[in-house]
């Protein structure tokens, strides 16, 4: 398959998203905002490979000025939390708090920060940001240059650290995640999505990543009016991309998957679709819909953990993952690389953590192409993408198919 499925038992929906509401909990029965009567709150906890259980935790607490403690009102399962559950991404520890996709209200801030207060109600970018940093300055959130607490870990994965993240690997600071009832929020004068009443949580929570992930992916590719657009994947990710290059002006859209929900929403939202499993030749199947040329812009919203069970080169990556002399599958990029118009585009929000083999690198090359990575600058975007929320453009609601307690 093109994306990432769940294992057996797990709470994952056909759009790999699942709304976690919190429960249990108003402004009349807890004590805002000193919260002297502390108490063990229940949050999404992994323990190792396919293996995450709702436990209780400490509460969280104040620990610098510039930090809030968010009620968690909702929020959600991201595809890329199958890369934790399934342990391709190193940097996981027993007892960390998953979720990188929350909101909620403010019911604790620090004594330096003056950009919120009790009552705020806010989504959480799953990116932290420091704001001050050269990089947040340019508008380079997701590599803040101070948000990352494990630099070290990060220079030597990486190269150059990167930023904070919520709910993941230790390679981006082993901050705790938003799968909770409460969630500390460093730097929240900076890392913040101030959200209005009147809007519900469905329509607000993938402003903290699904939505700006694939707005992103799709302003990577400077889309012309002329252009064709292939995706892979139909995940939340690819979703909102397909909306995105649409909204952006693509004459066309092109969206790849074999789960059978997911195409009918890619249909819905304006692409056509190709099954994979009932035509396994993409490339040559692309070439065809576009008089041989092939799409100018492409996008992999899949990741490290692409499947296509019947092509030699994924095959060859299992192999080689299972005996740890690969970390990624790498068969989407192959492909994007081998299929898109020469000159033109490949985005690849999709997320990769380590090493990849057998990359073409002399067709990406010689075509002429250009390749646009990176975890989302999410503060950049999601002033324009809220607009689009309030005037009905778009409602983000679309890719819920489930709603659960957390427990």
């Amino acid at each position: 398959m093109v994306g990432a499925r769940p294992g057996p038992g797990a709470s994952f929906c056909s759009a790999d998203r699942t709304i976690l509401p919190s429960v249990g909990w108003s402004r009349d029965n807890h004590p805002w905002p000193d919260r002297p009567n502390r108490a063990p709150k229940k949050a999404l906890v992994w323990h190792g490979t396919r293996d995450v259980r709702c436990d209780t935790v400490p509460d969280p607490e104040i620990e610098d000025g510039r930090d809030a403690i968010i009620k968690v009102t909702s929020c959600a399962i991201c595809g890329s939390d199958l890369h934790l559950y399934d342990h391709f991404m190193p940097g996981m520890k027993s007892g960390d708090v998953l979720g990188h996709e929350a909101m909620g209200e403010v019911v604790e801030v620090g004594k330096d920060n003056k950009a919120l207060k009790v009552g705020d109600r806010i989504v959480v970018p799953f990116t932290i940001t420091c704001g001050q940093c050269e990089q947040c300055r340019r508008g380079n959130f997701s590599v803040c240059e101070r948000s990352n607490r494990n630099k070290g870990l990060g220079d030597t994965a990486f190269g150059h650290t990167t930023a904070g993240l919520f709910g993941y690997t230790h390679l981006t600071g082993g901050y705790a995640g938003g799968q909770a009832e409460f969630l500390r929020v460093p730097f929240a004068d900076s890392t913040h999505i101030k959200v209005p009443e009147g809007i519900s949580d469905e329509k607000l929570l993938f402003l903290s990543d699904v939505f700006p992930t694939g707005w992103q992916g799709a302003v990577q590719c400077d889309i012309q009016p002329t252009d064709t657009v292939a995706i892979w994947g139909c995940g939340a990710v690819g979703q909102m991309a397909i909306r995105s290059a649409l909204l952006l002006g693509a004459k066309r859209v092109i969206a790849i998957d074999r789960v059978p929900e997911r195409l009918q929403m890619a249909e819905a939202g304006g692409a056509e679709v190709i099954d994979y499993d009932a035509e396994p030749n993409i490339v040559g199947r692309l070439n065809d819909m576009t008089d041989g040329r092939g799409p100018e812009k492409c996008i992999d919203a899949v990741g490290l953990e692409a499947h296509a069970m019947g092509a030699v080169d994924a095959v060859y990556d299992r192999a080689k993952q299972a005996m740890l002399l690969e970390t990624d599958r790498a068969h989407v990029l192959r492909q994007m690389i081998m299929v898109c118009r020469p000159a033109g585009v490949l985005s690849v929000p999709g997320v990769y953590g380590g090493l990849i083999d057998k990359f073409p690198i002399g067709a990406l090359m010689n075509k002429g192409l250009t390749v646009r990575t990176g975890q989302t600058h999410v503060n950049r975007w999601t002033p324009d993408l809220l607009r689009r929320i309030e005037d009905g453009q778009i409602d983000p609601s679309f890719v819920i198919t489930h709603t659960i307690g957390l427990e």
